[in-house]
């Protein structure tokens, strides 16, 4: 038997995306986790039983894209075994033998255990389990064929098992401090009216856009100051960032001859063979080689005149590849397909004087179009439904697609073109235009897609330029200027981590990113990398060490944020010159001023009209007196003038019970999200797999 069950652990929030396989190195430790140091050995150990258990599963050995999950996920069991199960055993947590069997076959059983053995009515069946569990304490198969398939379910079992076993620690470990959270009676009061209470609020808000960044010059000074008060915001991780250019691999012209030389050859053989479907299957390099088509879903390429049994077309370019079509069978289907296009004209409700003027005014669109006027005019000036933008285009429809009175009229049209008369239905009345007749033609068509791709000539003539522009080069600076004398495109790469995967447009380029934290020096330029479809050529342009980045770093980004504060200031010196109303205020600032109101502001919203996301401005909101109105203060969007004009605190209820389970289980939820993270920051946990891998 094969179980195909989801490890708990694999599945937990515990794990992220990660790095690929091994190529090498000297060093054995890859990293340590709360003191100890994780070898290459061990690691490759957890990673291949994460393999093994995938290619049981999925009846494949992972691929590339699968690959890097499961070496994560192997990686975060070494925290789990190293970091997080000592906490367990701190609080003696465990899960017994006992447990284990109720887990499996007791009153408690895993989900993945019910769902595994059920009978032929959905239903848990435990004798099943226990058959299964009884075949493993029997004597081994003596059949090499039956040992397999028995050592294969073994291996498999007693990995759910181990799984399943810490899968349990962890959920009783999480809810040892899950059942410590408390929430209070005076914040579930809080909570109540931070929902409730409501203020009637009228605001001025003048935008720091209002005035131009040429009125204000932030200073070096100015902006340390706002480095320094708000530096814990530029907190950063070990990064890295490169330059790099591309040398696409291009199919020539040449290229391009030879696969349509090959196509004309495929063409001239198909047109005798017999076996078309097993003809197309062995030659094509496509996706669906033997398809059956109706008029409606006939591809742009196929045109019904050239659809003849036994008919072969091409070689022609589509999407970029040759295709080469044969028609094996024309023949016709259950379902009917027309296509049409139409105004709708709704009524506006369904007595009769109002469908009278709906009818009428229907009438006078078909007799305008009649008249020679354009229908996909007057559909995008008319219709009212969604058709109505593509004037009135509904494409192909299939039998009882359409309600029963525009299906008739439409399937009953002897010709293509405009129906003398509107046709009514229960949305209203239409205006047609049959753009295809009724149609149950099928066509049964074997395709054969040849790929146009790059030869090995072109690609050696990439991967020279590549290497030539490689050639002796070192430095940003040389670098940039030898790319653009090439006129090559330089891209950027900035802050890249160490179990970084893609870069850019770049897709999977793991191999730049562990030659840029293995071998990258500041200026120091790559080998020429080979990825699919480019070859590429980078260099180090920095690093940022883990801690703040430095103020250098982040001068730039931080400069918006300082011309902000002090236009605020500007424009808070000129609104407090002026008295008034706000909205005499307004005017006598300028048109980039805006008096906007609310009469329902909570608490809990977080923002204005007008002013946008603000949740300290909210609050000023709140802490206000009726009538009275705040001086002008910089919000996170522009400068801002709140008066209250009413506010409304709702009446205190008995119990507060409803919003305290809430507030209960939002902080349950988070604190199961965060608990394994905690643990995480606290282990001292040093990553060097990008060294390796």
């Amino acid at each position: 038997m094969a179980l195909a069950m989801g490890a708990f652990i694999v599945g937990s929030d515990l794990f992220g995306s990660g790095p690929r396989s091994v190529f090498g190195g000297n060093q054995n430790n890859i990293g340590e986790i709360a003191g100890t140091n994780i070898s290459r050995d061990e690691y490759q150990n957890a990673v291949q039983e994460r393999e093994n258990n995938y290619a049981l599963s999925f009846n494949r050995q992972p691929g590339e894209k699968e690959r890097p999950t499961l070496q994560s996920q192997a990686w975060e069991l070494l925290i789990l075994k190293y970091a997080i199960r000592s906490q367990f055993e701190k609080t003696g947590v465990k899960v017994t033998t006992d447990e284990i069997w109720d887990m499996v076959q007791g009153k408690n059983v895993d989900p993945n255990v019910k769902q595994s053995f059920t009978d032929s009515a959905g239903n848990f069946d435990r004798q099943r389990v226990i058959q299964f569990i009884n075949n493993f304490n029997s004597p081994p198969p003596t059949n090499q064929q039956v040992y397999a398939q028995w050592a294969e379910s073994k291996y498999r079992w007693d990995l759910f098992k181990k799984d399943l076993g810490l899968g349990r620690e962890r959920i009783k470990y999480e809810n040892l401090l899950i059942k410590t959270n408390y929430v209070t009676t005076a914040e579930a009061e809080h909570d109540y009216h931070n929902q409730n209470d409501v203020a009637e609020v009228k605001l001025l808000f003048v935008p720091f856009f209002a005035m131009s960044d040429s009125t204000v010059k932030a200073s070096d000074s100015d902006l340390k100051d706002y480095y320094n008060k708000y530096k814990a915001k530029y907190k950063a991780k070990f990064t890295r960032s490169l330059n790099y250019v591309t040398f696409p691999v291009i199919p020539s012209a040449d290229d391009s001859a030879k696969i349509k030389s090959d196509a004309e050859k495929i063409a001239s053989d198909f047109r005798t063979v017999s076996e078309d479907s097993a003809f197309a299957v062995t030659n094509t390099e496509g996706q669906n080689p033997y398809k059956k088509y109706t008029v409606a879903t006939l591809p742009s390429t196929l045109t019904k005149d050239k659809l003849v049994s036994g008919n072969v077309i091409g070689p022609f370019l589509s999407d970029g590849n040759y295709k080469i079509v044969k028609v094996v069978k024309v023949g016709t289907d259950t379902t009917y397909t027309a296509k049409a296009s139409h105004i709708l004209i709704r009524w506006d409700d369904e007595t009769a004087p109002k469908k009278k003027i709906a009818k009428e005014k229907a009438r006078k669109i078909l007799n305008d179009i009649k008249g020679g006027a354009s229908f996909a005019a007057k559909a995008k000036e008319f219709g009212t439904d969604g058709t109505s933008s593509r004037g009135g285009d509904l494409g192909y429809f299939t039998s009882g697609q359409m309600v029963k009175p525009f299906q008739t009229a439409v399937f009953n049209a002897k010709k293509i073109g405009l129906l003398p008369e509107v046709v009514e239905t229960q949305f209203g009345y239409h205006i047609i235009e049959v753009t295809a007749l009724k149609d149950n033609s099928s066509y049964t068509v074997a395709s054969i897609e040849l790929k146009i791709t790059p030869s090995d000539d072109t690609h050696n003539a990439a991967f020279l330029k590549a290497q030539n522009f490689a050639a002796a080069l070192s430095g940003v600076t040389a670098f940039r200027e030898k790319a653009g004398k090439e006129k090559l495109n330089v891209l950027e790469a900035i802050d890249l981590s160490t179990n970084d995967q893609r870069i850019g447009n770049l897709g999977d380029a793991r191999k730049v990113v562990t030659w840029l934290f293995r071998d990258g020096t500041e200026g120091k330029v790559s080998e020429v990398f080979d990825l699919d479809d480019d070859y590429v050529v980078a260099v180090m342009t920095g690093e940022t060490e883990e801690g703040f980045r430095t103020f250098d770093q982040v001068k730039e980004e931080i400069a918006p944020a300082v011309r902000n504060l002090l236009k605020g200031k500007k424009i808070i010196e000129k609104l407090s010159t002026e008295k008034g109303t706000l909205d005499e205020m307004a005017k006598a600032f300028g048109r980039d001023a805006l008096v906007n109101s609310s009469s329902d502001l909570k608490l809990n919203s977080n923002s204005l009209p007008s002013a946008g996301l603000d949740p300290s401005a909210v609050g000023r909101v709140f802490s206000l007196e009726n009538g009275k109105r705040t001086p002008p203060f910089a919000g996170e969007n522009g400068v801002i003038v709140l008066e209250l004009q009413n506010k409304t605190i709702a009446p205190g209820v008995g119990d507060y019970a409803m919003f305290k389970n809430e507030l209960l289980k939002n902080l349950n939820n988070r604190s199961g999200l965060n608990i394994a993270e905690a643990i995480k920051d606290g282990s001292n946990i040093k990553d060097k797999r990008y060294k390796f891998y």
